[in-house]
């Protein structure tokens, strides 16, 4: 089975591996732990391998890391 088949319109479950992922569950997409969006398992880019949580875009995913406190929070002034 391809990896984006069989999902129908469901959440996926994903185990997040360095530079891959693998479906442990088929589903259509994920949830986006920072923003709540809707990530098409094909448009799926950005996640934590340590906190397994996948992201929508690189800003998410920056976010994620400074509230887990892996890089300091920075302010413009």
């Amino acid at each position: 089975m391809n990896r984006f088949e069989g999902g129908g319109n469901r959440e996926a479950k994903i185990k997040y591996l360095d530079a891959d992922f693998q479906i442990v569950m088929p589903g259509s997409h994920v949830i986006c732990a920072m923003t709540n969006k809707r990530i098409m398992i094909d448009e799926l880019r950005y996640w934590s391998v340590a906190r397994q949580e996948p992201y929508a875009d690189a800003a998410a995913s920056l976010e994620a890391d400074k509230r887990a406190g892996i890089l300091p929070n920075q302010t413009r002034g």
